[in-house]
């Protein structure tokens, strides 16, 4: 069991994988996700008359931010140097795109602080505008690519 799944040991177990032999390495991970918004929200958006604020400045901020949080968040999730973050945030015609990539150069890979700045950056987006509409809704959260490490180099639909 504890072949196919690192993270249980052999009784079934769950613990934190062992790094400390792997060598560091640069890796990188890019996650993406949506705010489902309605057109009339999606013009406020644009106008940047949302009555708290900058939306898209507080879900960069709050991406940021969370990045650093994921070992705390994930208990498996190992305490790594983050060297790089750019989370990118853009108002489309289906609401708010946020795409979040993350690097290191360290024993493990950055996918789950890629994939956790994007959920709490989409967080951030529906509080700042859950006042004006109830209806926005998370979507597809997911990761895009990732480099690096021992499983190389990997991009969703290639």
């Amino acid at each position: 069991m504890s072949d196919q799944f690192t993270h249980l040991d052999s009784a079934g177990k769950a613990r934190m994988v062992d790094v400390s032999g792997k060598q560091v390495s640069v890796r990188s991970a890019t996650a993406a996700g949506l705010v489902r918004c309605p057109p009339s929200l999606v013009a406020l958006l644009r106008s940047g008359d949302v009555p708290k604020g900058d939306v898209l400045a507080v879900a960069r901020i709050a991406g940021i931010a969370a990045v650093k949080q994921t070992p705390v968040l994930l208990p498996l999730a190992h305490v790594i140097g983050i060297h790089g973050v750019v989370v990118d945030v853009e108002v489309t015609d289906d609401g708010v795109e946020l795409t979040a990539t993350v690097r290191t150069a360290d024993r493990t890979g950055v996918e789950m602080e890629a994939l956790t700045a994007v959920s709490v950056a989409a967080l951030a987006v529906v509080d700042m505008v859950k006042g004006i509409d109830k209806s926005v809704e998370i979507a597809h959260v997911r990761l895009v690519a990732k480099s690096g490490g021992r499983s190389g180099d990997w991009r969703r639909g290639a």
